[in-house]
């Protein structure tokens, strides 16, 4: 199978192909078929799967088809909606959006926290297709009015899980109430928590449901092991972990920004 065979546009399968991708992965050969059709979809999948191409490729194609040609004048309206939990996975997929869509007649915006307001103000007021946002931020812009959800056509949720995680649930809804009724809702998920399942009961209209991992599973190549131990001696243990292994490279998770720059000196001291 190509991306040829879903129908897509010349111009995106030209783009696609400069990538340097010619068979669809897993999720993107169940995915992009049932957003191009039209209807709810909930997919899990995680983070490495081809996921962002799943969504992104069909919904430039769904817009081009319909899309204005040429300039247009006054400020039209936003037509897709993509939430994302963090700033980092919103660059990544909005530079998705641009390179798949660079022979479309199509824009797009990222809208981040953490950055200056005023240059998204500005932005805002020229044409904006495709906008992918961080839930705080976009309420930001809506608490100021420098933008509509009115005509909002297609949402992505994006990485659901973590946002759920991340405590944004609250301004999911308050999000969501701002939306028309009518319109696509696509939600992506790793995991399928309680939580994760009653947001999709709430969202969604008869999904379309794809799994390309077994419900929660772990990655396949990512062994698992617990050292219990006090909380006081956490650093201790994995200082030495490192040292025994000799690990040469260590992503290591934290709770906070303040817990993370304390481990960082106290490995550094070692």
């Amino acid at each position: 199978m190509s991306f040829s065979t879903f129908g897509l546009s010349d111009e995106i399968i030209r783009a696609v192909t400069e990538r340097g991708y010619t068979v669809p992965t897993p999720i993107q050969t169940q995915a992009i078929p049932a957003v191009l059709a039209g209807g709810d979809l909930l997919a899990g999948a995680q983070t490495g799967t081809g996921k962002t191409a799943g969504f992104t490729l069909p919904i430039l194609h769904r817009l081009s088809d319909k899309s204005i040609k040429g300039p247009s004048s006054g400020r039209p309206p936003i037509r897709a909606l993509i939430l994302v939990p963090t700033r980092e996975l919103a660059a990544q997929v909005e530079e998705s959006v641009r390179d798949y869509g660079k022979y479309l007649k199509l824009s797009s915006m990222i809208m981040i926290g953490g950055v200056n307001i005023n240059p998204q103000i500005t932005r805002l007021k020229s044409r904006v297709d495709i906008l992918v946002a961080t839930p705080g931020r976009l309420l930001d812009h809506v608490q100021q009015k420098t933008l509509s959800l009115s005509q909002i056509e297609i949402l992505v949720l994006d990485e659901a899980d973590r946002m759920l995680d991340m405590g944004f649930i609250r301004d999911i809804k308050k999000i969501l109430a701002l939306l028309p009724r009518q319109r696509q809702n696509l939600l992506f998920s790793a995991t399928f928590s309680d939580e994760i399942q009653a947001l999709a009961d709430n969202l969604l209209n008869k999904p379309v449901m794809i799994e390309v991992a077994r419900r929660n599973a772990v990655a396949d190549k990512v062994t698992h092991v617990v050292h219990p131990v006090d909380r006081d001696r956490k650093k201790e243990l994995l200082a030495h972990l490192i040292k025994q292994h000799r690990w040469p490279q260590v992503l290591v998770f934290t709770r906070t920004k303040h817990g993370a720059n304390k481990l960082a000196e106290f490995l550094d001291g070692q």
